[in-house]
Parts: structure tokens; sequence; C-alpha cells
């Protein structure tokens, strides 16, 4: 069971490594990388390449680690003792089980994803520790420890907004998705775009590069930014002349505001050429 990527998604040899290895060690996987680099994508090729489902639990800065585990709803227990509803007795009925236990819950082996774990407070990973490491948590409404009956393949995402606790860490295989080469890139846009004209793949990267290494520039496209920009050259029937034609100093490229995503990189590119600079 080894994952090379698929026929969307083209993993580099260092990612596939990384992903097997997490899977063969029974470790979660913490993956870093610029936004747009496919962090969150590849836990869903995993889940497809290995045939195996998915679960998803998306970070926000107000999720807390026990919402992973379950949440027992005491106000509807009471509101239905209230009113004489049925069940009231079996607390077991105002459980909802979380993602962690979703996973842990199932006979088949799960992919789980944590997506954008930095997106919490500093002592969300820390109150997963035992959880990620054991997989087992206790549930004191129960009185029972919840035990995984498969180990999920855990893969965890981080754009890097806040540092990590070392004990975190220390649990966790670890992977920088870095940007990629212009070869890679081509791979990448032929997996979007497979009939696209090379001269117009070439052309369209040669420019996408350029901006990325323009001077000043403060969040820099990515992949996904080039895939939407390609998107919207086609509709419009764009060719390689003319985008051989245009270079960054003296012309607006067409579509910018797919590639930049706020009003200083776009002023940054519209100066006079003075200002300018690689």
């Amino acid at each position: 069971m080894n994952f090379e990527g698929t026929e969307q998604y083209v993993a580099t040899r260092e990612l596939q490594i990384a992903v097997n290895a997490a899977i063969k060690l029974q470790k979660p996987l913490l993956v870093k990388g610029e936004p747009g680099t496919g962090k969150t994508l590849l836990a869903h090729e995993i889940s497809k390449a290995l045939g195996k489902k998915l679960i998803t639990w998306h970070i926000k800065s107000t999720t807390l680690a026990q919402q992973g585990l379950y949440e027992y709803d005491a106000v509807s227990r009471l509101r239905d003792s209230q009113l004489g509803g049925d069940g009231v007795e079996n607390i077991a009925n105002y459980i909802k089980k979380g993602k962690l236990w979703e996973a842990f819950d199932s006979d088949e082996q799960m992919v789980l994803l944590i997506d954008e774990i930095d997106k919490a407070d500093i002592e969300f990973p820390n109150d997963l520790l035992l959880e990620l490491d054991k997989m087992e948590f206790y549930c004191y409404e129960l009185q029972k420890t919840i035990k995984a009956r498969t180990r999920p393949i855990v893969i965890i995402t981080s754009n890097n907004e806040k540092e990590l606790p070392d004990a975190f860490l220390r649990r966790c295989l670890f992977h920088f998705i870095s940007f990629p080469d212009k070869e890679t890139m081509q791979e990448i846009v032929k997996v979007h775009y497979p009939d696209l004209a090379e001269s117009l793949v070439l052309q369209s990267m040669r420019l996408f590069y350029e901006l990325r290494e323009v001077r000043g520039i403060k969040k820099r496209p990515s992949t996904s930014e080039l895939i939407d920009w390609l998107q919207l050259l086609i509709s419009e029937g764009a060719n390689a002349d003319a985008l051989g034609d245009i270079t960054l100093q003296k012309d607006k490229l067409p579509h910018l505001g797919a590639l930049l995503k706020n009003e200083q990189d776009v002023d940054l590119l519209n100066r006079p050429q003075k200002g300018f600079r690689y």
C-alpha cells in the first residue's frame, strides 16, 4: 500500500516518501508549505489512491480540541427531562461524536485530515497529544475509554501562521511542500489542461515565475493561482505569441487579479519602470 500520487495530483518523490513513511510508522504527517501548493488536496488524493474514506476536520480560530472528540449536549437533556422526553436516561443519546471519534469508530482504516491546525489556539495541538499518540481518549460521561479500532492515516496541514509546540512536533513526521520547479509545474499544468499547447504553457509560466521574483511582492502567486489564470487565458483564446510580447517592466498582465490578491502588489506591478525591480 504505497502512495505514488494520482492522475490529478503530481507528488514529488520526496512527498511520496514522507506519506509512505507516515503510513508505515503509523504517525501523523504534518505538512507545511505556501498556500496553494496542495497541502489540503494531498489528503483527498491519498484517500482516492488508497481507496479509503476521508474524514475532514477544518480548524478555525474558535475550534477546541474537545470538539474533535465529542460534545455533550447537557442543555437538550435537561429540556427533554423537563418535557418528559424518551431516552433521557441514556446519556449516549446526547453525545455528538467528533471527527476523531468517527475515525476511531470505523472498522476500516480512514484518512483523517486535520486542516490548518495553526489557526487554533496555541494549546490546541497539546490538547491532542494523547489522542494522536495513543489513538484513544476517555469519555467521562460514558465512563469508558474510546480506542481506535483501526489506526487512521492522519494528515495535518499548517500554513505556518504560528509555531507549533515541540511536544506535538515530536509525535509527527514532517514534510515541507516546496514550491514546484518549472519541470514539475509543467506536469501539474498538463494534469489540468492536457490539450493546452506547449508554447502557451511555456510563455505563461515564464511570466508567472518572473512575477514571483519581483522584489517587494507580499503575496507571491501560487500553483492554484496559475491554474486559475490559465483558465481565464484559455477562455478568451489567448495565444503564445501575444504572451511572448509581454514584459512585466512595460506591459500589464491580462487578468492580473487572478494572480495577485492585494492592492499593494497590484500597485507595485502598475508602477513606472524605474520602480520595478527583480
